[in-house]
């Protein structure tokens, strides 16, 4: 029940919003106070309250739960740092993925498509999902031009992405590809529909999009879990506070309880329950077929190691890293590693079986990378050859990323092969 003083402290939050968004126009920034007014309404509508202490004692206080919170930040459909704005990737935007560094990793994943394709006699599509602005399709693509590999002969491609901006530079970067007039361009709710597909079965790659996901984030405190949420803070800045709601989400109990996630005091974790509820969707799209995963993240037991207290929660923007997610929402990456244990149960439970699993750094060696190193004699530190070298060791061996991404491989209606 909302107590009188919460009521007033909801009255007095909408009326700091208004005050705070009429500054942001002021100012000319539309996208800051739309999505902070996105927030804020949510907030001031919701029915969860949570905690924050000053000076010992506990203020409840109207909140929604960071799951939610991400989401807006990421996903509102006008708003959303994935939905709106200008393109997020590359050397312009705000992170890089393995496919911008040269094309050896897009040719990796084309060569392992290409194998699970042809386990199917009749054919198959293929499809990159969420795939920015089609860069590593663009190199898939190339690889399997000028091939004679009968598997292309009646073949549906399918480049899907939900930013406006990034299927727009997708379609100019696909113009000149003897392959365009098999390739779709597909927002997700499209992708999911079947009018497109020629094949019953379909190998799909999703590139750094786990970790995308909105996630809950779970903190134990004097020996009880709680659920952080967000709130609008109780003083005259009203600026955007975390507080404590307590743990009563049965799914992520049950989260917690199946993959053994028992937390230190005072530790905080990622639950990625919207990665669970992709995979099962996408199950049903996949009635037979290969769903390839390229991600970073871990295991359980190295997620909750005590080097990781805080989790793995954080922020891109300009190519600079951080961990505050409550500054530039809607104009900033968010994201977290990927529970890997907890994902393949998961997909397990959807229907998928394992049939690969690697780290990045063993794939690529796993299908030949290794022979593409080649000796030069040039002096040319911008030859081809140095180049390629270049992006060989680069993809192999740098900051220790080529441990962190994982390659997970799932099948549904075809024999497995080696999983590591």
């Amino acid at each position: 029940m909302m107590t009188i003083l919460n009521y007033y402290m909801r009255i007095s939050n909408l009326l700091y919003l208004a005050a705070s968004l009429q500054c942001l126009r002021r100012e000319g920034n539309q996208l800051a106070a739309s999505i902070y007014e996105r927030i804020g309404e949510r907030i001031a509508s919701s029915k969860i309250e949570g905690t924050v202490w000053q000076e010992g004692a506990g203020i409840l206080l109207s909140c929604i739960t960071f799951r939610d919170y991400m989401e807006i930040c990421l996903y509102d459909p006008n708003y959303g740092y994935y939905r709106s704005g200008s393109v997020r990737v590359g050397k312009s935007g705000d992170f890089y993925t393995s496919s911008a560094i040269g094309s050896v990793m897009g040719e990796k994943v084309a060569l392992c498509m290409r194998e699970w394709i042809d386990r199917f006699d009749g054919g198959a599509d293929a499809a990159e999902w969420a795939a920015g602005t089609g860069r590593l399709s663009e190199q898939i693509l190339s690889s399997w031009e000028g091939s004679s590999w009968p598997g292309l002969r009646d073949m549906a491609y399918a480049i899907v992405d939900n930013h406006p901006e990034h299927l727009a530079t997708a379609r100019q970067s696909i113009e000149t590809s003897r392959f365009t007039p098999f390739i779709t361009l597909l927002s997700e709710e499209e992708a999911s529909q079947e009018s497109w597909r020629r094949h019953k079965a379909i190998v799909m790659v999703a590139n750094e999009l786990l970790d995308a996901f909105p996630v809950h984030l779970i903190e134990r405190n004097q020996g009880e879990l709680w659920e952080i949420g967000v709130a609008l803070r109780a003083d005259e800045q009203h600026q955007l506070q975390e507080v404590r709601i307590p743990l009563r989400n049965a799914e992520i109990i049950h989260y917690l309880q199946t993959n053994k996630m028992k937390l230190r005091e005072g530790q905080r974790i990622e639950v990625n329950l919207d990665a669970a509820s992709w995979l099962h969707r996408i199950s049903n799209l996949i009635e037979a077929g290969a769903l390839i995963l390229i991600d970073y993240g871990h295991e359980t037991d190295e997620l909750l190691g005590a080097h990781r207290h805080c989790g793995t929660l954080m922020c891109y923007s300009g190519h600079v890293a951080h961990d505050n997610p409550y500054i530039r929402p809607g104009k900033q990456d968010i994201t977290a590693h990927v529970n890997f244990s907890a994902i393949r149960s998961c997909a397990e439970s959807a229907g998928f079986v394992q049939a690969y699993y690697a780290t990045q750094k063993q794939f690529l060696i796993d299908y030949g990378v290794l022979s593409d190193l080649h000796n030069h004699g040039s002096t040319d530190p911008f030859s081809e050859r140095a180049r390629r070298n270049r992006s060989i060791r680069q993809l192999l061996l740098s900051d220790g990323m080529s441990e962190t991404f994982k390659v997970l491989i799932l099948t549904k209606g075809a024999s497995p092969v080696l999983t590591q």
